[in-house]
């Protein structure tokens, strides 16, 4: 593997470089990126705001009025990144509310100097994220890990649809975020079908966007699960708690978001799977602790 000095500007691109065996090479990371345990922390270059103490509405409102003012939701500290000397950073366009868009991150390099390389990263669909886990590999000096990771990813698809075929497809409503309501989008309706299920009230390929409780039940779910971004397991049976009585006769379920929906890395096929041991917990197995809890 290339020798490269590596920055991530968005958690999902730290797991991938974690799940390509380029952790010694992370130098640089954000404020919200997961670091496995036992690890060194690398240096974090990006910061925001602590939303933890924060209702879903309040954070809404805070991302609505940073959109409307023109604020950038995070910060990067410039001279830090220039100090690690970087020769690869890995960033996105793809959601504003997620990290830091591309274009703040060239408009630093280019201030301050810096000849790193800037890897823009936007899967919209599943298929995306996998390409985007050789595209990093490649670009990182790992295309043979890459690859071969991404092997193993399609075989797990491969068992999960073996194991799901033939069955009923339950229609499945994922709630991307409780108040107001989200359907969600991008990759998480094809986890869904690749989970043996129905996507409703969701936006393939496509930004999630807001709807309403009434088109969610209209929608006649078999299965609500609530995966909203930014949350673990408790935070999402939080959350779930909270809309049960919009659907008094369905089967509600809560989801580490954070770990298998909404970071489109390695792990979104950890949460195909969840998904298939929800919908299909006869034909597929149960996932480890602490990953799906029913609620209702």
């Amino acid at each position: 593997m290339a020798d490269l000095r590596l920055v991530s500007l968005l958690p999902s691109a730290t797991e991938i470089v974690y799940a390509l065996g380029l952790g010694d090479d992370l130098v640089g990371v954000t404020f919200e990126c997961t670091v496995p345990p036992g690890r060194p922390s690398p240096a974090v270059v990006v910061g925001g705001r602590d939303t933890r103490d924060l209702t879903p509405g309040e954070i809404d409102a805070y991302v609505r009025s940073a959109a409307a003012t023109g604020t950038d939701l995070y910060t990067l500290h410039a001279n830090a990144l220039a100090d690690l000397s970087p020769d690869l950073i890995l960033t996105q366009d793809l959601c504003r509310v997620c990290a830091l868009p591309a274009g703040r991150v060239a408009d630093a390099l280019d201030h301050l100097g810096c000849r790193a390389d800037v890897l823009t990263l936007d899967p919209h669909t599943l298929a995306d994220v996998l390409d985007t886990i050789l595209t990093v590999g490649n670009r990182a000096g790992a295309p043979v890990e890459a690859a071969t990771l991404v092997a193993s990813l399609h075989a797990r698809l491969s068992a999960v649809a073996a194991a799901v075929a033939g069955r009923r497809t339950p229609r499945v409503a994922v709630i991307e975020w409780t108040d107001p309501p989200f359907g969600a989008g991008h990759w998480i309706p094809d986890l869904v079908a690749a989970a043996g299920g129905t996507p409703v009230v969701a936006h393939p390929g496509a930004r999630s966007a807001p709807t309403t409780w009434p088109a969610f039940q209209a929608a006649a779910p078999d299965v609500v699960i609530v995966a909203p971004c930014g949350y673990d397991l408790a935070g999402a049976a939080d959350q779930a708690r909270t809309v049960l009585h919009h659907f008094p006769s369905t089967a509600v379920w809560a989801i580490d978001a954070d770990a298998l929906i909404v970071r489109p890395g390695p792990r979104l096929i950890d949460g195909v799977e969840a998904l298939a041991a929800i919908l299909h917990p006869d034909a597929t197995p149960q996932p480890p602790p602490n990953r799906i809890t029913r609620v209702a």
